[in-house]
């Protein structure tokens, strides 16, 4: 079973409706007891970091999604992905979950073609740096679909793979069980659904 994680941020309905046509059991809960039962976690986000934290932190499940991340596989998608990150600079400076090493910082200063817009939306191709399970199903080159206007940085260790908007956008991250992919999985078509096919049998 698949827990994912409620906090009051998120559009939990299409991803819950994704792994449902991967024939996976998906809950939607803020219940901690039903997190440690689950198999995997995911943790989704969409918003503001410092805002979509204070709710995670509200919720009490942090030590819960701290300790349950040692035992099972977690996903983070998007600003979930973000708040895996020791830090943000999204309207000031915000802890995060401290999973993955780096700090989360806006797109636009860091772009090498201004004429490019921020947020980025739409589909990017992704270029695979290393070689994981969560690539099983799929091959280097297939397009994903983001919605973002800040990114990871500072986090060459746990990146597995990035897409180019001018410079390379971190894509996919990877701390011990811990993943988080940028885009968002369930909006990427077939390739997102081969992604948490992927993510489901880890």
């Amino acid at each position: 079973m698949i827990a994912i994680i409620d906090y009051g941020v998120g559009n939990l309905f299409s991803l819950k409706s994704s792994l449902a046509h991967l024939g996976q059991e998906a809950v939607v809960t803020a219940d901690p007891a039903v997190i440690r039962a689950a198999d995997r976690l995911i943790l989704p986000g969409v918003g503001a970091f410092g805002d979509a934290m204070a709710k995670l932190t509200a919720t009490g499940l942090v030590p819960v999604i701290q300790e349950e991340a040692q035992k099972k596989p977690l996903l983070g998608i998007c600003l979930g992905m973000q708040l895996l990150f020791e830090k943000s600079y999204e309207y000031g400076e915000h802890a995060g979950l401290g999973f993955v090493k780096g700090e989360v910082c806006p797109l636009e200063p860091d772009l090498a073609d201004k004429t490019l817009k921020v947020p980025q939306i739409g589909w990017n191709a992704l270029h695979i740096l290393k070689d994981d399970p969560l690539f099983r199903y799929i091959r280097e080159g297939e397009y994903v679909y983001y919605v973002h206007s800040y990114y990871g940085k500072h986090c060459a260790e746990s990146t597995l793979a990035v897409s180019d908007y001018s410079l390379p956008v971190t894509g996919v991250v990877r701390a011990g069980k811990v993943y988080g992919t940028q885009f968002h999985p369930e909006k990427s078509g077939d390739t997102g659904l081969r992604i948490l096919k992927a993510f489901s049998e880890l």
